[in-house]
């Protein structure tokens, strides 16, 4: 991204607690749910009734205060730009605690020119545009039609438009089997598979069930000489030693990083998932 400044940043975690947390997101402050948030808030109750909208799952998928949001709105962080906007899950487009892996990833394939990258269950395309502006030609896929088509657009608001980036809607695994019988390899894989989810075409995915196969699969698509795979999830009880045992039996050869995600502001840091490298 051409004059991109990375000490630009339009998100702040502003305080969490009891189960809860308080963002800022450019122009407009949130509350969203937050289940590892156990501790008490720093901030004052008044902080808090300030947020321009909040969500909550206590009857059902709620948002109060949602029509003071505009449809849409953008903002920069990790030197990536993102169109957000509220869905009725609670999401806005972005997960900000993956800043850290975004900024990995781009250095990292910004060594090698060139480098072909495969982002499953990408989402918005956080990890797709780190891989797009670290020099990288990348693969996006996701079961989503609707995430796909934002992804794109925030390709286009990147200056991304043109980039060696293909876009897939399918079910990840029949992808990744047909990609492998195509004689298809990649540099790098990213993953943030669901705890639970629907392919392209009604598919079911469990991790508990799938993740092994996922992660076999992922392994047969690499390279001669990869650069890595990069594992996160938002799974409740996924800890980053689960996920290195793992990781270790498929990639034996690999020097393995994990760790918490996290959001990261205040005075508190609020732990939202967890990460796997294997680095080659």
């Amino acid at each position: 991204m051409a004059g991109a400044d990375a000490r630009v940043d339009d998100y702040e975690l502003l305080d969490s607690g009891d189960g809860r947390k308080l963002e800022r997101f450019g122009k407009y402050t949130l509350a969203r749910p937050c289940s590892q948030a156990m501790w008490r808030p720093v901030l004052p109750d008044s902080a808090w009734a300030r947020a321009d909208a909040t969500f909550d799952r206590e009857e059902g998928n709620r948002w109060h205060g949602r029509a003071n949001l505009p449809k849409e709105w953008r903002i920069e962080t990790a030197g990536i730009r993102f169109n957000l906007g509220g869905t009725d899950f609670g999401h806005l487009g972005i997960f900000p605690e993956q800043r850290a892996q975004w900024k990995w990833i781009r250095k990292t394939v910004s060594g090698r020119p060139g480098a072909k990258a495969l982002n499953l269950f990408a989402y918005s395309g956080g990890s797709t545009l780190a891989s797009a502006l670290g020099g990288a030609e990348v693969c996006h896929l996701d079961a989503s039609k609707g995430m796909v088509e934002w992804a794109r657009a925030n390709a286009k608001l990147n200056n991304l438009a043109d980039s060696p980036i293909r876009w897939i809607v399918d079910d990840a695994h029949k992808f990744m089997k047909r990609e492998i019988r195509r004689g298809r390899r990649y540099d790098a894989v990213i993953l943030d598979p669901p705890t639970f989810g629907r392919g392209a075409g009604g598919e079911m995915y469990k991790i508990e069930r799938d993740l092994k196969e996922t992660l076999a699969l992922v392994r047969d698509l690499l390279s001669e000489k990869p650069l890595f795979v990069l594992f996160s999830s938002h799974t409740p009880g996924l800890s980053p030693i689960v996920a290195e045992n793992i990781m270790g039996q498929l990639f034996p050869s690999a020097r393995l990083e994990s760790g918490e995600m996290l959001l990261e502001g205040g005075s508190l840091q609020c732990p939202s998932g967890i990460y796997c490298r294997a680095i080659f």
